[in-house]
């Protein structure tokens, strides 16, 4: 160990020392970026960039773990993302795929999908039904593994689902005109059943959402963190409970 590694541990274990657990959010959410920019700036590929961010999801879910958080939302691959070249998308994937196996083999938490599965391969499809399968049971964290993602798709995808369903008991559209709200719209989401993100967290400096949990992000908290995610430390991670800790949050009250 260095000393700079010395001074960070130090630094951390006093953040944490001073972090109220009454005030920790309950479901954080994280946009995963910055990985091909750390693969450039250390002189590697992107592949290796990615692999590197994947090997950091179970650094962040056991610091999660130990201070109370009970829904870990992950932006692992948007829906922009699979417009990107096959030489680009296959080793990614494959990627995703080893590190979703990896979450389930665990056996701490429990893994979801959200986002629209008829986009993605046959193969990715097959692992995550797999691990949402063998760790339904699971009573650790909550992980949302958002792959094939699109805070907009994700909306349509909703609203689709409701009509289907209304479609199917016989409801007229001027009777659903007349009941439909924000409730209706909740429950056909991904994330139907969990509670809000209370954070959304986004490495690497870009400091917008991209389109991430539009709908249940509309009362969270923000924080943009410079380094990008591969080098994410927990020192920073508790740097973000830290400020969000320090924020009252007022539901436009």
């Amino acid at each position: 160990m260095n000393l700079r590694d010395l001074v960070y541990g130090l630094y951390a274990r006093r953040v944490e020392g001073r972090l109220d657990h009454d005030q920790v959010p309950k479901h954080i959410g994280v946009i995963l970026d910055g990985n091909r920019r750390w693969a450039k700036a250390s002189g590697g590929t992107p592949e290796q960039g990615h692999k590197a961010g994947a090997d950091k999801i179970q650094e962040l879910l056991g610091w999660c773990a130990e201070t109370d958080v009970e829904v870990v939302t992950l932006w692992m691959l948007s829906t922009d993302n699979l417009n990107r070249p096959e030489e680009q998308l296959v080793p990614l994937l494959g990627i995703i795929e080893n590190a979703v196996r990896a979450l389930a083999a665990d056996g701490r938490w429990r893994v979801h999908h959200v986002g629209t599965m008829d986009l993605l391969p046959a193969r990715t499809q097959s692992v995550l039904k797999e691990a949402e399968q063998t760790t339904h049971d699971n009573t650790g964290i909550l992980v949302n593994v958002a792959v094939g993602y699109g805070g907009r798709q994700e909306i349509a995808d909703a609203v689709r689902s409701l009509l289907l369903e209304h479609a199917e008991r016989g409801t007229s559209f001027e009777e659903l005109a007349e009941i439909v709200d924000v409730e209706h719209i909740s429950e056909h989401l991904y994330t139907r059943g969990q509670p809000d993100p209370d954070l959304v967290i986004r490495t690497s400096g870009e400091q917008r959402l991209s389109g991430f949990m539009l709908w249940q992000s509309a009362h969270s908290e923000y924080y943009f963190c410079e380094v990008h995610w591969p080098a994410f430390r927990k020192v920073d991670f508790l740097r973000a409970l830290r400020d969000y800790a320090a924020r009252h949050r007022r539901y436009g009250t």
